[in-house]
């Protein structure tokens, strides 16, 4: 026992010793992790923190839920996601419903701190290369610091300005909201010290630019021009905007709106000035065919179209990004996908006919077959009954061997010769899937790969998600040319738009140029998260959003005299009828409450900052 002893006091000292001959041994350093002073001593992990926060662009608008379906451009097709929380208006501090990480409160600040991080660190390196080196990385920075405070003010109103980070030494972690003025003055700072910055650095994918600095500028002045945010017109179109307390918080509560509107155009322009979309400056329509194959490459960025986005969400390592399945998450349930994200009958109305007339149901012609003769963007746009489509699964396809959409319900002949109803293959009375068809008729075409070879349930699309488009600063330049007067040069513009899908130039002049001006932003720029804020900005909220969600229903007959045993669209063996349908209330119930004009905040950010809302009565 002694010699046990013995030998166990041996070990201890030497363990004593041999700790105190190695002070290293207790300051190990995880093999997982990288230290805070070795990240901003290497400028290779400094630019991988920089490009770590644009991770906040999460998969940009291509998640299952899209916020196409929070506005009057789809209907979510599955329930007890939060999504009717929003469009019925019932939504509110304790139940916001249904919020994309791209734009909750948290997530942005998240970002926002990240990048206050890099500025800091990056304008006085601890690595020797600086210059243009460091340059790039604070242009990256603040730029992603002014996209993340712009959805904070686009969705909620003022918010605390953050501009320094946070540290345990930190007196406050409290901060009051900004008026909406200043929220506006600091995005646009950090927009044009970005832009500078950022000037002559090569372009690089996924990653901001001089133009995408400027493009971001644009909508941001764009949206501060608004009815929304000019408070006297705010207050006279809403009773509740017009109650608030505070409306410096969410608007400007007086001021030169004229020079608002100059400032829009001149940064719009300034994007015009140093780049080109794809396709632009025509002087007359292309022909129908080449306008749905313009539209198309332009939505998928592809064969020219690349030149369309200023900055893009890309998809490259697509299963470990968890992006790319557009497809699935809102292709037709006949072809095994999900179906989440529909167009509704109100959207399908407002393309035009190709010679730039209104579709009207009381026509009888267009009644009869409202799928023909459409605005080229439609069939770019839209998977409509009777579409070509892809191939069907190979089980399926002795069902559909022409791979057509079915949404209706049609007679066919069986083995004896009598007549039988034959349910559409994308319906909710499908065969192959019931439970993930379509209830307004309607599939997403556009940001959807058409080549037969890429399965949408099994493949990863490699199409970019568009976060700032150059046709989108066209339209800004355009709106606030109509603003200004300049009806001339807004006409210009959006008929350059309108000549590369083949659709005719617009002649109109004052409130009838403004309102083809909105339809054509609406139609253009559909299920890009524009129509959610634009509805809003224009305060037109109240006649657009509160229309109940519909679609249509569709019936085919065998004429006199035809028989057809396997269903195939085909208007010389059927006569169709199409009847426009409200969607049940128990399915979705829209109508729109003048709070919805701005997002809550949820009441756990209000418990965390006692300062940070001033009016909870709002």
């Amino acid at each position: 026992m002694k010699r046990i002893n013995k030998y166990l006091a041996f070990l201890l000292v030497a363990c004593f010793t041999f700790t105190a001959c190695n002070d290293d041994f207790l300051d190990t350093k995880p093999l997982g992790e990288v230290d805070e002073t070795s990240v901003w001593s290497d400028i290779a992990l400094a630019e991988a923190f920089v490009l770590g926060i644009y991770q906040g662009f999460g998969n940009g608008g291509f998640d299952e839920q899209m916020l196409a379906s929070l506005s009057d451009e789809a209907m979510f097709t599955h329930p007890g996601r939060g999504i009717t929380t929003i469009t019925e208006a019932r939504s509110n501090p304790a139940d916001i419903g249904w919020v994309n990480g791209t734009l909750s409160w948290q997530n942005m600040y998240l970002r926002s701190r990240a990048a206050n991080l890099a500025i800091a660190k990056l304008t006085d390196p601890k690595f020797p290369i600086k210059g243009a080196t460091t340059d790039r990385l604070i242009g990256d920075a603040k730029f992603l610091r002014a996209y993340y405070s712009h959805q904070l003010l686009r969705y909620y109103g003022g918010f605390p300005i953050v501009s320094e980070p946070y540290t345990l030494n930190s007196e406050t972690f409290e901060a009051a909201r900004n008026t909406f003025e200043e929220c506006v003055n600091f995005i646009v700072k950090d927009l044009d010290e970005s832009a500078v910055l950022l000037l002559g650095k090569s372009a690089i994918r996924g990653r901001a630019t001089q133009a995408a600095a400027l493009a971001l500028k644009s909508r941001v002045l764009l949206y501060a021009a608004s009815d929304l945010r000019d408070g006297p017109t705010a207050k006279a179109k809403s009773s509740t905007i017009g109650a608030f307390s505070n409306i410096s918080l969410i608007a400007y509560p007086s001021g030169n709106r004229q020079e608002r509107w100059q400032k829009a155009q001149a940064a719009a322009k300034a994007v015009l000035d140093i780049t080109t979309g794809n396709q632009m400056g025509l002087s007359a329509p292309v022909a129908h065919a080449q306008g749905i194959t313009n539209y198309i490459n332009n939505s998928m960025a592809r064969n020219g179209g690349e030149r369309e986005i200023l900055l893009g969400r890309y998809f490259i390592n697509l299963k470990a990004e968890g992006g790319g399945r557009q497809g699935l998450f809102n292709g037709p349930n006949g072809y095994n996908n999900w179906a989440g994200n529909t167009p509704v009958q109100s959207l399908i109305d407002d393309y035009e006919m190709m010679d730039g007339t209104k579709f009207s149901w009381t026509n009888p012609q267009h009644a009869s077959a409202p799928y023909n003769n459409r605005d080229a963007r439609f069939y770019a746009s839209v998977l409509y009954d009777g579409a070509q489509w892809k191939p069907r699964s190979t089980a399926n396809q002795p069902r559909d061997p022409l791979g057509q959409i079915q949404t209706g319900s049609y007679q066919v002949t069986n083995a004896s010769g009598g007549i039988v109803n034959h349910p559409g293959l994308d319906t909710r009375s499908s065969p192959i899937e019931d439970w993930n068809g379509s209830y307004t008729g309607y599939y997403f075409r556009k940001f959807i790969d058409p080549n037969p070879a890429v399965i949408d349930q099994t493949s990863w699309q490699e199409i970019p998600w568009p976060v700032l488009r150059y046709t989108e600063v066209v339209l800004n330049y355009v709106e606030a040319s109509i603003e200004l007067g300049q009806e001339a040069e807004a006409r210009a513009w959006l008929n350059q738009i309108r000549f590369r899908v083949g659709q005719p130039a617009v002649t109109e002049t004052g409130e009838a140029l403004k309102e083809r001006y909105r339809n054509e932003r609406r139609i253009e720029l559909a299920y890009e998260e524009q129509r959610f804020h634009d509805v809003r900005r224009w305060m037109i909220a109240p006649t657009m959003f509160s229309r109940k969600a519909n679609g249509i229903n569709i019936t085919g007959t065998l004429k006199p005299g035809k028989t057809l045993s396997t269903y195939r669209y085909d208007p010389e063996i059927y006569n169709y009828v199409y009847r426009v349908i409200e969607m049940d209330p128990g399915k979705e119930n829209r109508q729109w409450l003048d709070k919805m004009y701005f997002l809550p905040i949820h009441r756990d950010e209000m418990n965390r900052n006692k300062l940070l809302v001033q009016n909870p009565g709002y």
